[in-house]
Parts: structure tokens; C-alpha cells; sequence
């Protein structure tokens, strides 16, 4: 094993500051999917779908890799999302095995609305995000 370097008071100070900008997103995120009437998983699956490259749908396969979820967990929130009507399930033209998820009108509506008051959040949270990341790719931590 590698031996590691020590890091300095100053670099685990840029780390923590790094680390609690992101908590602190992590949780107006998560408050602001609950306001919307949303578990915070529900939000990053329609973000996900929304914003997914290329595509305005994704499988459920997908969905589970760009959430870091199991496959059979994604099937039980796209359930639950279809349910509340925020995304359609349909199979693929080329692969009738292949379930595909797309965004519904409410659950476009819904994540415009999401992301809105979180590009707002993130322009407030920005400079201290990247002074600390600028410091963090100068080596200072």
C-alpha cells in the first residue's frame, strides 16, 4: 500500500468547507422536494430522466445506474412515480423487454419548478463552491 501525505490543518479545512457546501445543497435539495410533495429520490428520478444526455426518456437500468440504485428499487420508484403521475412507462420499439420512463406534463411541471428554486440556490452557493474548488485544483488540499 502507498504510503499517503499528510495534509495539512489549512487542506482538511478546504475539504470540510468543500464538504459542507455540498450538505448544505444536499439539504435545500432535499427540502425542497418535500415542499413540492416529493421524497428527495422521487426529484433526482425526474432530474435524471429530464436531463439524461441525448434522450428525453431512459430505461429503468438507466435510471437505477445514474441514481446508484439496484435495478428491482428503480422498478418500485418509477411504480411510485407512475402512480402520482409524474412519469409513462412503455416499452422500446426496437426491444419490447426494454421498459423506457419519460417525463408526464405534471412531472415536467413539477421539475421545472424543482430546478428553478435550486439554480437559484446554486448561484447563491457558487462562489464559496468555487473558491474552495479553485484552492482544492491549485493543491491546496
Amino acid at each position: 500500500m502507498a504510503k499517503t501525505k499528510k495534509l495539512s490543518k489549512r487542506q482538511h479545512e478546504r475539504l470540510a468547507a468543500f464538504r459542507y457546501a455540498l450538505r448544505r445543497f444536499l439539504h435545500f435539495s432535499d427540502q425542497a422536494a418535500q415542499v413540492a410533495g416529493l421524497k428527495p429520490q422521487q426529484h433526482q428520478a425526474l432530474l435524471v430522466i429530464k436531463g439524461y444526455p441525448g434522450s428525453e426518456c431512459v430505461t429503468v437500468g438507466e435510471l437505477a445506474e445514474r441514481l446508484l440504485i439496484r435495478h428491482h428499487s428503480a422498478v418500485e420508484l418509477v411504480d411510485r412515480l407512475v402512480a402520482m403521475d409524474l412519469v409513462a412507462r412503455s416499452a422500446s420499439s426496437q426491444d419490447r423487454r426494454v421498459v423506457l420512463v419519460q417525463l408526464t406534463r405534471k412531472g415536467g411541471e413539477t421539475l421545472d419548478g424543482l430546478s428553478a428554486v435550486h439554480a437559484e440556490q446554486l448561484k447563491r452557493l457558487s462562489p464559496e463552491l468555487i473558491l474552495t474548488l479553485q484552492e482544492i485544483a491549485r493543491g491546496d488540499v
